[in-house]
């Protein structure tokens, strides 16, 4: 069976590094905000073009933290994707926000025009979620911002590395968003996240958020959070970092292969947006008939992943909103046909020729 995802395969390749930094890390006898927490940030900074990175405990709370700094709660509208997965919209509403859902374009990212529609008096910011290591339509989007007077949040979580013309996502908006969950590109040992920013006083509010809201130890200057990144995952980070564009382009390898043998009329393959780049978090591909699809590749041996079957305006979670069944139709179309193929460090020509033969077997 070729799994959809294998996380071994990428501690082996670098087995030796990843075992030096954590016992490096035990050894040290310091565990919490330290020195590997602080190289990672500025290393992972200079990596993606911004001025500042603050590492967090996890993707959801980079985003929390973010609208937070950015002072949005009760009676504010932020507008996001309704494409995506549901933690983007959470960081949102767990300020006391309201999401404003919008249909994605063909590249899973917000349509512009959807976006600008939806702005009313009560829009205070726009989140836009990276899907799939492709980045969103940056320029349009920056300068709809820019025209309103609009925060402009990344939600980087799956595009660790992407860029738009030239610039890496996370560093357009006023906040990066970024999870390291095992599963990502740049993936810890388990939670992690950071948020990126160029303004120097959002910087420093993230670093009292994080810890308990105190700049120096017991001096408390708001109600902060424990959201912390460790010394362990930030010392595995800097070893995953310096492989993270070899990783990727391992990964562009496999979509690139897999768009060359892949021929079945019933399959939609992915595309990359002009003057924009993908890290292929994912290598996801529609089919109307999807679910037959998935049983049929099972049993030929290829294990796939369904990224997401539920979209937020259906779920329980966000019945409040008062959202139907067929309001956002584009996005409930790719809830019903997406799927996602194998895709993972250490994939042998066999198993991608494996995967192409199954899909293009299907009838």
């Amino acid at each position: 069976m070729i799994q959809a995802n294998r996380l071994d395969n990428g501690f082996f390749k670098y087995q030796k590094e990843f075992e030096d930094a954590a016992l490096r890390v035990l050894r040290s006898g310091y565990y919490v905000l330290g020195k590997e927490v602080e190289s990672f940030e500025n290393e992972f900074a200079a990596y993606i073009g911004s001025k500042y990175c603050v590492g967090v405990d996890n993707g959801l709370n980079a985003l929390k933290l973010a609208f937070r700094a950015l002072g949005i709660g009760p009676g504010d509208e932020v507008i996001t994707q309704a494409s995506t997965y549901i933690a983007s919209v959470m960081g949102i509403s767990m300020n006391g926000a309201t999401p404003v859902l919008v249909e994605p374009d063909e590249y899973y990212g917000p349509d512009p025009k959807a976006v600008e529609k939806a702005i009313t008096e009560r829009t205070k910011a726009v989140l836009v979620v990276h899907l799939y290591g492709q980045c969103c339509k940056m320029d349009e989007i920056t300068e709809i911002c820019r025209a309103h007077s609009l925060k402009l949040v990344e939600d980087c979580a799956q595009s660790h590395g992407s860029d738009f013309d030239n610039k890496r996502t996370g560093t357009f908006g006023d906040v990066g968003c970024f999870s390291f969950y095992p599963t990502k590109n740049l993936g810890a040992f388990g939670d992690a996240g950071a948020v990126t920013t160029d303004d120097p006083e959002l910087d420093k509010k993230f670093r009292v958020l994080r810890n308990y809201g105190s700049e120096k130890r017991y001096h408390n200057m708001v109600v902060g959070e424990n959201s912390r990144l460790d010394e362990l995952q930030a010392a595995l980070l800097r070893v995953r970092l310096s492989h993270l564009d070899e990783i990727n382009a391992e990964r562009a390898e496999i979509a690139a292969a897999y768009g060359r043998l892949i021929d079945n009329p019933l399959i939609t393959l992915p595309t990359v947006r002009e003057k924009g780049s993908s890290v292929w978090h994912q290598y996801v591909i529609r089919c109307d008939r999807r679910d037959e699809l998935k049983e049929y590749l099972a049993e030929q041996g290829v294990g796939t992943i369904i990224h997401y079957p539920i979209p937020p305006h259906l779920s329980q979670a966000y019945a409040y909103l008062g959202h139907k069944k067929g309001d956002f139709p584009i996005t409930e179309k790719y809830a019903d046909t997406v799927l996602s193929l194998p895709m993972f460090t250490g994939m042998t020509k066999e198993e991608i020729e494996k995967v192409a033969e199954a899909v293009n077997s299907f009838r």
